[in-house]
């Protein structure tokens, strides 16, 4: 498993009974997990006095109950080994999320490491990321240098992650902030002769694009992959899928990848789970999987 172990300002400190209870840059919040099929003591007096709980209702959705919990919050990632420090601006909204999935460090710190590699040789790195959400990837891939396109089909998101880069100080960063269905900028971008480097997804279970567009993850993403890789440059560095999707396992990703990138331009895939520490135990939560392929 790839574990997330490098945040100073984001824990999950316990578990129980469908729900995870999480230190926020030091704000308290209780979240539903369906993971977590166990009961802990809950001795933590989190649980008891959150500054903000996710209630979910049985008929799917849920909503907020806030105690003491201001409308926006930032909190901060950039281990000893980068050379800066992301900021992320957090407020609870819809379905639980705050605007950051802090497992997705873990292949921020991959992604940056190969980037920075490329750069210090001299050679310049274009990223493409998309279904790009509040821009984690995006802002990871800028700090080590890369020039990147930060495409999503939601307004508010992208908006969301421009802020993110203007508080980490990447205002001026070569990224491009594009409100776009991301399977039909992809075939533009192969009718322009335009290329990239790296490629990295976050594709959702369902979602629709600007203008309607319907996304099934089942049946789309498998020849999503297979075309994006025809804006792949000559000298490839990486692709990078993020997966939450049950049917979408570790070894599901890998197998895509093997069938496409590793079949066009040579290289390796692996995947894995990737996860998030429980508290000061040995336990390691689940949090979705991701595939890797480089090109070396």
């Amino acid at each position: 498993m790839w574990i997330a172990d490098k945040w100073s300002e984001y824990k999950v400190l316990d578990t129980s009974l469908g729900e995870k209870l999480e230190d926020w840059g030091g704000y308290r919040l209780i979240r539903p997990d369906p993971q977590v099929i166990w009961e802990s003591k809950k001795n933590l007096p989190g649980w008891s006095r959150p500054n903000a709980h996710y209630h979910r209702s049985a008929k799917g959705g849920g909503e907020w109950e806030f105690f003491d919990l201001p409308e926006s919050w930032d909190i901060h990632y950039g281990p000893s080994d980068w050379d800066k420090q992301l900021t992320f601006h957090l407020k609870p909204f819809a379905f639980k999320h705050t605007g950051v999935f802090p497992e997705q460090a873990v292949n921020w710190d991959w992604s940056y490491r190969l980037i920075r590699e490329r750069v210090a040789s001299g050679k310049t790195v274009r990223v493409l990321n998309l279904f790009a959400y509040t821009g984690g990837a995006t802002l990871a891939a800028a700090a080590a240098g890369a020039e990147v396109t930060h495409v999503d089909a939601s307004k508010g998101m992208v908006g969301w992650a421009k802020e993110n880069a203007a508080a980490s100080g990447l205002q001026e960063a070569p990224v491009r902030w594009l409100v776009d269905d991301c399977r039909k900028f992809v075939e533009r971008e192969i009718r322009r002769g335009n290329t990239y480097d790296a490629i990295i997804m976050d594709p959702p279970s369902y979602g629709r694009g600007p203008k309607g567009e319907i996304w099934k993850i089942e049946e789309s993403i498998y020849p999503f992959i297979e075309l994006c890789m025809q804006v792949m440059s000559d000298d490839p560095l990486f692709v990078l899928i993020n997966s939450y999707t049950t049917g979408l396992q570790a070894g599901v990703l890998k197998y895509m990848l093997g069938l496409t990138a590793v079949k066009r331009f040579g290289g390796s895939a692996e995947a894995d789970e990737i996860g998030l520490p429980v508290g000061n135990s040995s336990f390691i939560l689940p949090a979705g999987a991701s595939g890797r392929w480089t090109a070396g």
